[in-house]
């Protein structure tokens, strides 16, 4: 991953409406196959060249999930961060990804709700300037208090 921002956790006392954090990866044919051995979707749109060449994608794609689990990595790894608990995901996949494309997973905060520890977070994934995934998501920030 070529994100360049430190990992570890943002607790709710210090979340702001406004902030964001993101990643960037270079999707590889590894990564699909690692994808489909793991979560065992092996739709050949994923695995076989020919076969996805025939499709309306006209050639392979990657795995939607697998560009929502960059969304999770943010918010996992930056924003909240550890100790974060996902307590829902929206998605809605605009555009395919495709082996060699430079994704950027971006997480930015909505709103806070301070006294439930519940923070929501606009979600959304590009390559270059395409929006391939879109959506909201509401966690279960960390406290400084409790945790």
């Amino acid at each position: 991953m070529l994100d360049n921002i430190a990992t570890g956790t943002i607790v709710i006392e210090d979340l702001e409406v406004g902030m964001a954090r993101s990643l960037q990866k270079i999707i590889t044919d590894q990564d699909i196959e690692m994808f489909a051995e793991v979560s065992t979707d092996r739709n050949p749109v994923h695995l076989d060249d020919q076969y996805a060449q025939d499709t309306i994608f006209e050639g392979r794609i990657a795995h939607g999930m697998l560009t929502a689990g960059l969304i999770s990595a943010v918010i996992g790894e930056q924003l909240p961060g550890h100790g974060t608990v996902y307590l829902g995901q929206s998605l809605k996949f605009m555009a395919p990804v495709r082996p060699g494309d430079m994704v950027e997973a971006r997480v930015e905060v909505l709103s806070i709700d301070y006294a439930r520890r519940r923070v929501q977070l606009k979600t959304e994934a590009r390559v270059g300037e395409t929006v391939v995934l879109k959506g909201e998501a509401t966690v279960l920030a960390p406290s400084g208090k409790f945790d």
